[in-house]
């Protein structure tokens, strides 16, 4: 085709669409608005305010099409070959689209009033679904046809791009419509806003019939980040399980296959608030590839993507999390009855793999299968024997139910000690080196001094105890006050946890500093010197891996 022939036809299309446009406008503002005002004005089935505020100013758009820029335009096409431009009567007629500003600003709410009185009004619904079915509303709901006008807008400026590009630069008409789309572009910038969240609600609707409809999820707030298939790692043996997420820009659904012979659908097994929720790299000591920690108030999960290129959602979601500031930096300790943890039981806590401790968290007696088999306490996720956690307390992360807990999460919770025939021999066997003067425990350590430390989310700063990792337990850190002290602040418990430098967004301002961090407990530390600080991470990471430190003889106390 010529060069001219292209250019009739672009302004030819933008003709045609003009009319079929405007016909879309008689059926919204004609027809839809004018049969609800009647209903609303004769008998009072619902306000006529609700009316007016979903059709905005759809009437005086209306009008602009209909009496003139489809009449110029048909005009100018019948006389195409005295005057072949568009751009003149474009450049005219483009500052009255800014009445589209109206329309498009009022589109999300138009769309919350239409849902609400469908469901508040029968008439209201009876009405709108009567007009839907006629032929003309092609089997579109209102809805649809209420895009319309956002979309009409990019429309025009789509055809006049492509009108310049095949217009030559010399031609007459070449300057109105570069003017033109200049003046269309701006208010198509309104428009494309407004389909981005149309298209948002069209995603909604989506996975709320993936629901089955059970999820209140249909909110214009609500935006979808991110969904698919995920596998789920159980907490006793690693074994994993096919579930299905979902991520919004407030909370996580993690759903589970529903049994059904058409169509896939999922329930709701959790419910996970974006607010506080974590997302880090699991503190497992077994690596399982692809895998990742969803940790959040009400439910924490081991989860892992079925290929290498869907762990880049894992790092999608950090960054959409971080850019919401949703990431809460609270960590959660293995409290003993003389600590208080504001939040422990407020939140789920990251279950540890049971398969990977052999040891009671609590009294550090071996498991076996029969007599002393492996519990998780749902307070602090750490895994105990059964007499360390014969306790139940409430926890308001699970709606206030009881559950089983550690005695020391039980004393914290309660506010009370367990009774003495709740405490097993172990109990007073772990808690007897607590009532110990530190300076005999050093006597006998596989390595003890003066350190500054700092636990994450803790609320105070830097403080200085005296440390001390004894011979006869290699595996458990004690906190003394001072090396004379009759008895410890606290313990640790070191098998599992993990040791490293700090990273750049600790902030750490100390120097020899270094960290051991497992599931939500974190513990910076400062040694006097890099000789102290290097034999302190050495110790603690074979500590953490379960491998019994010899002692230093003399050279332990520093």
């Amino acid at each position: 085709m010529s060069v001219q022939q292209r250019v009739f036809n672009i302004a030819n299309e933008l003709l045609h669409t003009e009319i079929a446009y405007v016909s879309k406008l008689h059926l919204l503002d004609q027809v839809f608005c004018a049969r609800l005002l009647e209903e609303a004005r004769s008998r009072s089935s619902f306000p006529c305010d609700v009316v007016l505020g979903i059709f905005s100013n759809i009437c005086s758009i209306y009008c602009f099409h209909q009496q003139f820029l489809l009449p110029a335009l048909q005009k100018r096409m019948e006389e195409w070959d005295l005057n072949p431009r568009i751009g003149d009567i474009l450049q005219k007629l483009a500052p009255f689209l800014k009445m589209y500003g109206e329309y498009v600003k009022n589109f999300d709410r138009a769309m919350e009033l239409v849902n609400i009185w469908m469901e508040r009004s029968t008439q209201f619904k009876t009405i709108v679904q009567e007009i839907q079915r006629e032929e003309r509303c092609g089997n579109l709901t209102l809805q649809h046809h209420m895009l319309e006008p956002v979309q009409r807008i990019p429309r025009y400026e789509l055809l006049l791009k492509d009108y310049l590009h095949r217009l030559p630069e010399d031609a007459p008409d070449y300057r109105d419509a570069q003017k033109s789309l200049e003046l269309i572009a701006t208010a198509a910038e309104h428009s494309n806003a407004a389909i981005r969240k149309m298209e948002r609600m069209r995603k909604l609707l989506k996975v709320y019939e993936l629901l089955g409809g059970e999820e209140d999820i249909v909110n214009p707030t609500n935006e979808l980040i991110k969904e698919g298939h995920i596998l789920k790692l159980s907490n006793k043996n690693g074994t994993t399980q096919d579930r299905y997420l979902i991520l919004f820009n407030d909370r996580l659904l993690y759903c589970v296959p529903k049994l059904r012979l058409i169509g896939q659908k999922y329930s709701v097994r959790a419910r996970i608030d974006v607010d506080g929720m974590e997302v880090s790299s699991p503190t497992s000591s077994v690596a399982v590839a692809r895998t990742f920690l969803v940790s959040g108030k009400q439910r924490s999960l081991e989860l892992q993507a079925r290929y290498k290129h869907l762990q880049r959602q894992k790092h999608t979601q950090v960054e959409f999390l971080k850019s919401q500031k949703s990431f809460s930096c609270d960590s959660y300790s293995p409290v003993s009855a003389s600590q208080s943890c504001a939040e422990l039981g407020k939140r789920a806590p990251t279950p540890i793999r049971e398969k990977e401790v052999t040891l009671c968290m609590k009294c550090q007696e071996p498991f076996n299968s029969i007599t002393k088999r492996r519990h998780h306490c749902k307070a602090c996720g750490h895994v105990v024997c059964g007499k360390c956690s014969e306790f139940r307390a409430r926890l308001s992360y699970d709606n206030n139910r009881a559950n089983r807990v550690c005695i020391d999460c039980y004393a914290t919770l309660v506010g009370v000690s367990p009774s003495p025939a709740g405490l097993t021999s172990s109990s007073h066997r772990r808690r007897s080196i607590l009532e110990k003067q530190a300076s005999l425990a050093a006597e006998n350590s596989v390595i003890c001094s003066f350190l500054h430390h700092m636990e994450k989310g803790g609320g105070r700063g830097w403080q200085k105890a005296w440390f001390v990792i004894p011979e006869n337990e290699p595996l458990v850190l004690y906190i003394y006050g001072a090396p004379q002290d009759v008895k410890a602040q606290r313990s640790v418990p070191l098998i599992g946890f993990e040791v490293s430098l700090p990273e750049s967004c600790d902030r750490l301002e100390r120097r020899h500093a270094f960290k051991i961090s497992q599931s939500h407990l974190t513990l910076y530390f400062s040694a006097d010197g890099e000789e102290l600080q290097r034999r302190w991470m050495d110790i603690l990471s074979r500590a953490g891996r379960g491998e019994e430190n010899d002692g230093d003889d003399e050279d332990g106390g520093l």
